[in-house]
Order: C-alpha cells, then sequence, then structure tokens
C-alpha cells in the first residue's frame, strides 16, 4: 500500500511539470504575437530585425531636415526674396545665392528678375568663387543688353575673369581670355568711368605673357639652345617692344649670342660675335639706365677685340 502512494505521488509530480512546461510554451507564442503585432519588422541583409526610431533629446522638439523648409513659390516670393535681400545685405553670400537661384526662374517676366540675377552673379563674386561669378555676369550681359546695369554687370564679369588669370608658369588661357574680355568691354563701352583701372589689368596680364616668354628663352639658353633662344628672343621683342622686361630679355641675349659665338667654329665665330655685339649696343643705346649695361658693356669690349683679332688674321691670310 505504501508503495501505491510513493509512485502516484511521482506520477503526480511529472504531470505538473508536464503543465507548467504547456503554459510557458503559450505565453511565450501569445508574446511573439503581441510583438508582431505592436512592432512591424524589416529586412536587413537577410535578417528580420524590428526598426530603431530615434528619439529627440529632452527639452529639444526634433528638428526636419531644413531651417524654414517652405519652397520657394509665387505666394512665397516676396517673403523669400526679402529673405534673401537681407543675407546680400549681411554679407551672407552663399545663403543669397541659394535664395537668388531659386527667386530668379520665378521672376522672369518681371521688373525684378534682371536684379535679381545680378545680385545672384555678385553674391558669387563677393564669395570669392570667381568662375561663377563671371559665368553668371556674362549670362546677365546676354539676357539683359540695355539694362542700366549692363556696364556694370560686363565690368564685374571682366573683374572676375582677371581674377581666375593664374600664376605665369601655369597654362595662360585664362589670361588670354582675359585680355579679350577687357579689350571687347572698351571697344563696347569707350567713355566708361573704368579705362584706368582696365589699362592696369591689361597691363598686368600682358606682364604675367611676358614672364612666361621670358622664361622660355631663358630655358632655351641654360640648355644651350642658343638658336632656338635667339628665335625667342626676336619674337619677344616684336610682342612686348614696350615691356618692362625688355632690359632682362636683352640681357639674355647678349649671354646666349656670346656663349653661342665662343663654342663656335672660327669660320663661324665672327659672325656670331658681331650678332653679340649688336645685342650690347641694343643694351646701351635703348637702356642705358638698366642694371646689366655695366655687364654688356664689358661683354662688348671682350667682343671688340676678339673681332679685332680675326680681322688681322683675316688681313695676314690674305
Amino acid at each position: 500500500m505504501r508503495g501505491f502512494f510513493i509512485m502516484a505521488k511521482k506520477t503526480c509530480n511529472i504531470l505538473i511539470v508536464i503543465l507548467l512546461a504547456f503554459a510557458v510554451d503559450v505565453y511565450a507564442t501569445d508574446f511573439r504575437c503581441v510583438v508582431d503585432t505592436v512592432v512591424p519588422k524589416t529586412e536587413v541583409g537577410g535578417d528580420t530585425v524590428a526598426p530603431v526610431k530615434d528619439k529627440p533629446a529632452k527639452g529639444k522638439p526634433a528638428k526636419s531636415g531644413r531651417v524654414n523648409n517652405k519652397r520657394v513659390t509665387f505666394e512665397t516670393f516676396d517673403q523669400h526674396y526679402a529673405r534673401a535681400m537681407k543675407f546680400y545685405n549681411n554679407r551672407q553670400w552663399l545663403s543669397a545665392a541659394g535664395l537668388f537661384q531659386e527667386l530668379y526662374p520665378l521672376s522672369l517676366g518681371t521688373p525684378r528678375a534682371d536684379t535679381i540675377l545680378f545680385l545672384f552673379a555678385d553674391s558669387y563674386y563677393q564669395n570669392g568663387d570667381y568662375n561663377m561669378a563671371a559665368l553668371h555676369f556674362r549670362d546677365y550681359v546676354r539676357r539683359y543688353p540695355n539694362s542700366e546695369h549692363t556696364e556694370d554687370a560686363f565690368f564685374r564679369c571682366i573683374q572676375a575673369v582677371y581674377k581666375t588669370s593664374p600664376d605665369y608658369s601655369l597654362d595662360q588661357y585664362n589670361t588670354q581670355y582675359a585680355i579679350e574680355q577687357i579689350k571687347s568691354f572698351l571697344q563696347a563701352y569707350p567713355d566708361n568711368n573704368h579705362v584706368e583701372e582696365c589699362n592696369l589689368m591689361l597691363d598686368d596680364l600682358r606682364l604675367k605673357l611676358a614672364r612666361k616668354d621670358l622664361e622660355i628663352m631663358k630655358l632655351y639658353y641654360n640648355t644651350d639652345h642658343y638658336e632656338a633662344c635667339q628665335i625667342a628672343a626676336k619674337n619677344f621683342f616684336n610682342e612686348y617692344s614696350y615691356s618692362p622686361l625688355m632690359p632682362e630679355a636683352v640681357y639674355y641675349l647678349v649671354l646666349n649670342n656670346y656663349e653661342y659665338a665662343r663654342r663656335s667654329t672660327e669660320r663661324k665665330k665672327p659672325e656670331r660675335l658681331k650678332a653679340c655685339l649688336d645685342a650690347c649696343q641694343k643694351m646701351s643705346i635703348n637702356y642705358p639706365d638698366s642694371k646689366y649695361v655695366k655687364e654688356t658693356d664689358k661683354i662688348a669690349q671682350d667682343v671688340t677685340k676678339q673681332l679685332e683679332k680675326h680681322k688681322n688674321k683675316s688681313n695676314k691670310s690674305s
């Protein structure tokens, strides 16, 4: 009898464990159903995960992606135009440019259109983006050839192009283009108020081109390309006869011709010495106050002596 009760007790314990396990499994299933209903799932890299939502910081409302995110429309045009002018007057050039760019298409056909395009271009100019400024000022001149601001826009355009001219050691396409644009401006507005400034810009640009050509001439001399140096010098004299770099160019021609004659055969030496002497005389006659005159005069004396020797030799041989 006692053994029966012991067996019955063990059986009850087993049934209780089974019932508890079943209850836990049902609860877990119900919990998963609740989670699946409340939190939608997304697929990420093949795994199903619940999305995580960003929470705004305490005390601070969640921000939208853009401050004052109203788009520029005909209804909000005046409001945004006032904002753009405020940015412009406060020297917030990029903010002003961004709004003017949105305003301009809506302003076409209205009295404000040319003003907006001008201020749009000028915002880039004031911010130092001269390529963009030149582009839009040029567009202004094309679109509004008879506006009261056309001359000013054209002048701002050439100022911007002038500022894009690189160092003389780089490619000089922009320099050449700036010279052409300044000449076009002076031709279109011969009585403008910026003639002196235009001439100063032209002088500076031409000096840059002259410096580049002079450096090429010097390179020929330093690499023993004496004939090429002579040709470069001739072109330089024709192109930049009034350049302040002329004395330096003549000086290097003297050095070039002197070295060329020194390395020549006896038969060709007299002719090349005469070319050197001609360059020395060019220096003493045209640039007597140059810092190079003292050295070229010494070279001229030596060349004269060598020519005399060759003359005496030729007389004796004859």
